[in-house]
Parts: C-alpha cells; structure tokens; sequence
C-alpha cells in the first residue's frame, strides 16, 4: 500500500504543517502571558491556562509526530520556544520561591562561609541580609532549614551570582543551561538519525515554561547534565558519561537511579568517574562535617518519606479493605523488588559490551538504533522512581521530558501533562484527602493512557498509520 497517496487524512504538506505550528504557537505564547497577567489578576486561574496550555502542546506534539516539515520547521519551533521564556523571564517568580534559597547560598559562599553551616535567618549571617533584603525576605523555611543543595549546585549558585547576584539572571542562568538540554537533544536525535523537529517535546513543554522560565528551578541544570550524558553514552565515552552523570546527580540526586542503564559491562570506567565526582564535590565541602547533607533527612520527614504518607501507592492499598494496617516497610520492599527487576532488565540488556539485538521489542516500537537500546530501560527507571515516589510538585517531573523527547510516549505524556495540570488545581494541597483524590484522578489517566496506547500499537488497523509515523519521524 502507499503511504503517500494524496488525499488521506493524515496527510499534510509541510508549509501547513508550519502554518499549524504558528498558530498553535501563538496560542501558547499569548496563554504564556495570562500566565504572567494571572500574577495580579485572576482572570482565568492557573488551571485555566496551564489546561488550554497541555492541550495546545498536545496538538503541537500529534502534528510534529505525524507530519512533513521544511527547512522552515525547526526555526519557527525555535523561535516560539524562545518567545515563551522571554515572557516568564523577567517578572519575579510566582509559584514558587526556592529560586531565592539558590541566590542566597551563593551570596553566603561569597561572603566565605559553607552554606551549610548555618539556617538563612541565624545571627551570623545577620550582616548579609540588608544588602540582601529581597532575597532573605523571600526564602523559605530560612529559620530552621539548612540548605538541601549538593555540591555542584551550590558551585553554580556560586558562579551565577558571582557574575550578576539577582532573580533575572539566577533565571537567565537556568534557561541558557535549558538551551544547552535543547542542543544535545538535538544532536543526539540527529544521531540516532530522527529529524531535529521533534525537539519540539522538550521546547515546547510548558512544564517547562513554567518551572524553568518562570520559577528558575534548578532541575534545569540537571537536565543539561543528563542529556548530556545519555548522549555521550550512545558514543561510548565511559568517562564523559560518569562525569556528566556524577555532575548531574551531585546537583539532583535522582539521576542517580540511571547508573545501571547508563553502565556497560566490563566498562568500570563509568561508575569510578561518577564515584570520583561525588567524593570531591563533598569534600569540598567537608569542613562542615555531617551538615554537608543539609535539610535532607528533615525533609524526607517533612514530605512524608519515613512515615508512608508520601507515598500515593501505598496509600491506595491502605485503603484496601483488610490492608488498612500497611507500614512504609513492605511497601518499600516492594519498591526494592520493582527496582531490583528494572536493573536486572538493564543488565540483560544495555549492561552488554556488545549491542542489543535489533529485533528487540523496544528497537521496533520506538525505531531506535541498536546502540540506543539503553534508552528504554534508563526511561523505565526514571519514570518508575516518579511513580513509587509520587512527587507533589511538577518540576519533580521535569526531567523525564528529555527522556520523552527521544522516546515519545503516551503514557508518560499523560504523566508529566497531568500533573502538570492537576498542579494547579485546588486539589493540591500536598496532603491529605484532597491530594489523595488528586493522585486518584492522576494515576487513573496515567493507567487509561497505557491501556490506550497498548491498544493503538497491537490493533492491526492502526498499523500502516504506525508505519507513516515512523516514516516521518525519519
């Protein structure tokens, strides 16, 4: 059959499909500032826009999947996804404050003390805070927390404010680190020989819009990192990998979850880098002894992490009659087993000196390399630690966009879109029955996502539509 008869419905010439990018774009740009407008003056709600927003990057996503591009694609892709963080860029962030703590902590190392030494609001650091007023007035938990930062995030607090100490440019800082994402994305699909346009996953991402460009999160710098890293993975640079691996877990911890898909059998060149990264970025700030580690263990009991409460999964099996009883202990057992099953795929498989076979399942789904066959499994892996662990917060979820970037998805798209939304409703509160019925509804559509997908892959009629979608893709 031909795929490319004129007149089928999911066909296009490219100057439509660019068309079509416009206007979907100009609909996200002009939602980007109601975003801004919705600062002071409610008009819509944040649920509002951030739904219209999903569902315009959803159309975004389906046109740019399916549909011929030109030479004109990339740059109009470009050129919006620009426009959107130029929007969020300037006005002080709104929807979360943690971007003051990272100014803050490179103010303090500046004036030559550890930012873990002492809380913000501690008397010794009292003659920091006028020329500082703005950012002390704004951080949060300043009177009991030290700083949860590692390493490398504290050394890029320190770099950043060193060459400007304020909000635009903590913010400027994470977009460019954004840009650096962008482009190892785009070269890494280019490498596995996917067409560029599809960067539009990651550009157009308004998660991403709001958590970076808005909010200045420091997931960004992690991000860079890990692109960074799964790319030089696919090139078999052992050492490049552990150091971009190790910089990324040392500035968020969660990367450190890719190691056993990221690690090549007899290859221990990988893990000694990420181990020697590790060590020297604690001891550089090891004057401070156990304090090195910061907030961390008060907030696992903050969020909920020791005592179950934290934990979506968990809860909905407590409310199972006869488990209502359930400790934190199985289920993390429980989570152990999932993990320890994930790795035990990995090394089956990407842990291999030599290349998958390229007739595996997740080669013929998503049309990747042999070398590239690692991809699934890390994907796997991040994308289990979100689901056991359940995050409150949408930039939790940031970095499985340049995993669903390479590796599109519904269901994760469903994931990382839902949250994304339900974020912003009134049901997040964080705990308690209202955020219960959140996950409910969350997981819910993360499960009808799967069972859809699953359907569309192994119903035959959809499968020479499959087969012009991987076509285009090309």
């Amino acid at each position: 059959m031909k795929l490319t008869r004129p007149g089928h419905w999911s066909h296009a010439r490219p100057w439509q499909t660019n068309a079509a990018l416009i206007l979907i774009g100009s609909g996200l740009l002009l939602l980007t500032r109601q975003l801004v407008s919705e600062f002071d003056h409610f008009t819509m709600g944040f649920s509002g826009v951030s739904g219209w927003s999903a569902i315009l990057y959803a159309f975004a996503v389906i046109i740019i999947l399916t549909q011929p591009v030109d030479r004109y694609t990339f740059g109009i892709i470009l050129a919006f996804a620009v426009a959107f963080r130029l929007v969020t860029l300037f006005p002080p962030p709104h929807l979360s404050s943690d971007i003051y703590r990272y100014a803050w902590d490179g103010v303090v190392q500046h004036a030559g003390i550890s930012p873990y030494r002492y809380v913000p609001g501690d008397p010794a650091l009292s003659f920091l805070r006028e020329p500082n007023q703005e950012l002390f007035d704004n951080i949060n938990r300043r009177d009991y927390a030290h700083t949860i930062y590692p390493p490398v995030a504290q050394l890029f607090f320190y770099v950043i404010t060193f060459i400007n100490p304020t909000m635009t440019f903590m913010k400027t800082a994470m977009v460019l680190f954004e840009g650096l994402t962008l482009y190892a994305l785009i070269k890494f699909l280019r490498e596995l020989g996917i067409r560029r346009e599809q960067s539009l996953l990651y550009a157009w991402c308004p998660l991403l819009v709001w958590e970076i460009g808005s909010s200045g999160h420091l997931d960004s710098i992690a991000m860079a990192f890990i692109a960074l890293a799964l790319l030089s993975r696919y090139r078999k640079q052992p050492i490049l990998t552990g150091l971009f691996l190790g910089l990324a877990i040392m500035t968020k911890m969660y990367p450190l979850v890719l190691l056993p898909a990221l690690f090549r059998r007899g290859e221990y060149k990988m893990p000694a880098t990420v181990a020697a990264v590790i060590a020297l970025g604690y001891g550089c700030y090891s004057s401070v002894g156990i304090r090195v580690f910061g907030f961390l263990g008060s907030y696992v009991q903050e969020e909920g992490m020791d005592s179950g409460a934290r934990y979506f999964l968990l809860e909905l099996a407590q409310h199972t009659p006869g488990l209502h009883q359930l400790s934190t202990v199985p289920y993390l057992v429980f989570a152990a087993l999932i993990f320890a099953a994930l790795v035990a795929w990995c090394w089956r498989t990407c842990c291999r000196p030599q290349p998958v076979r390229t007739d595996s399942a997740q080669i013929r789904r998503f049309g990747l390399p042999a070398d590239a066959g690692f991809l699934v499994p890390a994907f796997a892996l991040a994308l289990a630690l979100m689901l056991l662990f359940s995050p409150h917060y949408p930039w939790y979820v940031a970095w499985l966009v340049p995993f669903l970037t390479l590796v599109p998805d519904l269901t994760v798209f469903a994931y990382v879109c839902g949250l994304f939304y339900m974020c912003t409703t009134a049901l997040a509160v964080g705990a308690g029955p209202q955020q219960y019925l959140l996950n409910k509804i969350l997981y819910s559509g993360v499960l009808t996502a799967f069972l859809l997908d699953v359907l569309l892959r192994r119903w035959p009629i959809h499968r020479p539509y499959f087969r012009l979608v991987q076509e285009h893709r090309q």
